[in-house]
């Protein structure tokens, strides 16, 4: 496999898990669940109220870690 084909199959693969992620995370949010994220170091909760909606499955989250709770 060339180094384009690399780089090429790991946008695709990177794409797949943001999206994966952004749907996760939004089925949290709709199924009124909490989620734990890493801010600045910390361990976060957030309950559904605080989970943005995402607008753009493309467009995952913002900087933050997350991790479904």
């Amino acid at each position: 496999m060339t180094e384009e084909e690399m780089k090429k199959l790991h946008s695709k693969i990177d794409a797949g898990v943001k999206a994966a992620i952004a749907a996760a995370i939004e089925r949290h949010r709709k199924l009124g669940q909490s989620i734990s994220i890493m801010r600045d170091g910390k361990l976060v909760t957030l309950s559904a109220d605080e989970i943005p909606a995402i607008q753009n499955q493309q467009n995952t989250v913002s900087k933050d870690k997350w991790e479904l709770h």
